[in-house]
């Protein structure tokens, strides 16, 4: 009996043994687990913050650029806009649409996007429902500028004081969508254009001047597609398509009316391509095509 309760007691020590190698097993790892996963949430915690502080630092450069664009192309009088005299040695395309935005100017801006190159909308007062596509084409990295509001030549040119209250208008819809009223406008017909002398001689004259002076600058262009005239898609390839110069200036046109303009634009695009043509959007350093002015 003696013996057997020293083995039930030595029996007993090495199950209490065990029992607490267990726990203090258990305990230990317990430990352990706890630090590694404390170790773990302050690394989870460190990383999210640092993607925190990076996404805040990437909005602020965005937003921080997202300024200097705007303050780069708005209306500052006594600051010049563009040059007469581009880089003969640069090979550049600008393709410019004027009367939008309208249908054809969705259309327009997905051949863009499809070939990875900007260009220019001189936007009017017409079709309403379209001008979230100018918020749009300014978001895709395209140039906003002013043509007119009303495109009526009796109502722009029947006075200076006339054509900047058009300004003005067309004006406000760019600054409703883009949040700044842009320097670049398209006068209606060109600056060489002879019609307004119908209803006020000498407007144009004035205007050129003045509308410098007011911070703006007018572009007119080296190149008609023929669009303004009804051209077919095989008409408007062949009238835009040159090398004669080294920045060239395509006058197209974005309004209701003009399908074929969307329809001759890749081929257009691939022209210029493959002559190895940079595409640009206007902005403050580029070239502005100034005709001779007739009026």
């Amino acid at each position: 009996m003696q013996k057997r309760k020293h083995r039930y007691d030595r029996n007993s020590i090495i199950l209490c043994a065990l029992v607490f190698f267990v726990i203090t097993a258990t305990a230990f790892c317990m430990i352990v687990d706890g630090r590694e996963e404390s170790a773990r949430k302050r690394e989870q915690e460190a990383r999210q913050n640092q993607e925190l502080e990076q996404s805040r630092a990437e909005e602020q450069a965005d937003a921080k650029a997202e300024k200097e664009r705007a303050e780069a192309l708005s209306v500052r009088p006594g600051v010049p806009v563009g040059t007469l005299q581009p880089d003969i040695n640069e090979k550049a395309v600008y393709l410019t649409f004027d009367d939008g935005p309208s249908e054809n100017t969705q259309k327009i801006l997905e051949i863009l996007r499809k070939y990875d190159v900007k260009a220019t909308f001189f936007i009017t007062g017409f079709c309403e429902e379209y001008r979230p596509l100018i918020r749009q084409a300014y978001e895709e990295g395209h140039t906003i500028g002013l043509h007119t509001y009303s495109h009526k030549y009796e109502e722009v040119y029947a006075s200076e004081e006339a054509y900047f209250a058009d300004l003005e208008k067309v004006g406000k819809i760019a600054e409703e969508q883009i949040g700044f009223v842009p320097c670049f406008v398209r006068f209606p017909g060109g600056a060489s254009n002879t019609i307004s002398a119908k209803y006020n001689k000498g407007i144009m004259s004035q205007l050129t001047e003045k509308i410098q002076e007011k911070g703006y600058q007018y572009y007119d262009w080296n190149v008609d597609s023929g669009d303004g005239a009804g051209n077919s898609k095989e008409q408007i390839v062949a009238a835009s398509a040159t090398d004669q110069y080294s920045h060239a200036m395509i006058l197209f046109h974005d309004g209701r009316s003009k399908e074929a303009t969307a329809e001759a634009l890749p081929q257009v695009i691939e022209y210029y391509k493959n002559l190895g043509y940079e595409f640009r959007a206007i902005d403050r350093e580029s070239f502005a095509a100034h005709h001779a002015v007739l009026n």
